[in-house]
């Protein structure tokens, strides 16, 4: 039998291609004799034709790095990419913001109503709405006599 053929059957009995499958020179004369797949099954018995490693790229650092970010390691400053709009989407941001914005004019208006009242809650409330503060630090001032 053809040598090629030989190959062929071989990648069909060990599963694999045919690129991995391996010849030995010193036994190529009974290769060459073999006809069925039963004679090819003997050659692969006698280690004859053998079937190579599969030459594929080891995944265990890349599981080693990712249990390491679980943990929170590599990811300092060094290794982001994308700006910090990118990173953390826009809305989310922002329901960050208006969120702590609404729950500090909450609470001002708990612990001080007098001031709450007289900037008015609603117009502080709706200008909040509006991104007219830039952190809870400036509806503070905003409602503790920084009013402009």
């Amino acid at each position: 039998m053809d040598l090629t053929k030989a190959k062929e059957l071989a990648s069909v009995v060990l599963k694999v291609g045919v690129n991995r499958i391996y010849l030995d020179p010193t036994g190529l004369k009974k290769v060459e004799e073999a006809m069925t797949k039963d004679d090819i099954r003997g050659l692969i018995a006698e280690r004859i034709i053998k079937k190579r490693k599969s030459v594929q790229q080891s995944k265990g650092r890349t599981r080693m790095a990712t249990l390491q970010r679980q943990k929170g390691r590599r990811r300092g400053k060094g290794k982001k990419r994308g700006t910090k709009v990118i990173r953390v989407q826009k809305k989310q941001s922002w329901m960050h913001k208006v969120r702590s914005q609404r729950a500090i004019l909450k609470e001002l208006k708990k612990t001080n109503p007098k001031a709450v009242e007289e900037a008015g809650y609603s117009n502080i409330y709706n200008k909040i709405k509006g991104g007219f503060f830039k952190g809870k630090n400036y509806v503070k001032d905003y409602v503790e006599g920084g009013r402009k």
